[in-house]
């Protein structure tokens, strides 16, 4: 690691982080003259819950960005970072900066998402095999099951498992773990809403503002 051009990779987790911070669901909400998705459903500002607006366009569109806010800078240090043998750490490292930038956005109070979509563009941005897999884990989970935040739960868990078995370095596995603890984290509320059986699921329409409940 003594070759590892420090203030370059940390200039690309800042840049990375606060791309990250931007919150997409507020801002396509505010440009579909909606409600802030933060005052209704689950008050989580992401795709599932500006989806209980019942503007799927909104919400297309909030999916859309949130995932390429991760899967840009993945792609970039997966393609060109110029040290060739620090492409792993790098990519890794402005994913993880990304997600965590959804998570607790700067620019938004710290107040972010779950990180479901974020997380998914980042995978995708490191191997897209890898985001493909856990594309068809996360449509499995959800087609049978119909709630958002189990699909993601199962999938984060099994994103490590997939690169293993792929044969993917170690540290890829290690921070995507890291993600999925944190996203499984900010899914507490749900958890207890779905072993209560009260947890909304796909597509359902809010009709009141606050609950912790959806993505």
């Amino acid at each position: 690691m003594s070759d590892l051009d420090l203030p370059l990779l940390a200039a690309a987790v800042v840049a990375s982080y606060l791309l990250g911070s931007l919150s997409f669901a507020v801002v396509v909400s505010r440009m579909f003259g909606l409600a802030d998705p933060r005052t209704y459903g689950s008050g989580n500002p992401g795709a599932t819950n500006v989806l209980r607006s019942g503007n799927k366009a909104a919400a297309a569109l909030t999916l859309v960005l949130d995932a390429f806010k991760g899967w840009l800078p993945a792609f970039l240090a997966a393609h060109w970072w110029p040290q060739p043998q620090h492409v792993q750490l790098a990519a890794m490292a402005v994913g993880v900066a990304a997600f965590l930038g959804h998570l607790w956005p700067v620019f938004f109070r710290f107040e972010g998402g779950k990180g479901v979509a974020t997380a998914a563009g980042v995978l995708l941005g490191m191997d897209p095999m890898l985001g493909l897999l856990s594309l068809g884990c996360w449509l499995a989970v959800a087609l049978v099951f119909r709630y958002s935040s189990l699909a993601a739960m199962v999938t984060a868990a099994a994103a490590p498992v997939i690169v293993l078995v792929r044969g993917g370095g170690p540290l890829t596995a290690a921070g995507l773990a890291l993600m999925a603890a944190l996203l499984i984290w900010r899914h507490d509320a749900n958890i207890r809403k779905l072993l209560a059986g009260t947890e909304s699921k796909i597509g359902q329409r809010a009709k009141a503002a606050g609950g912790p409940s959806g993505n």
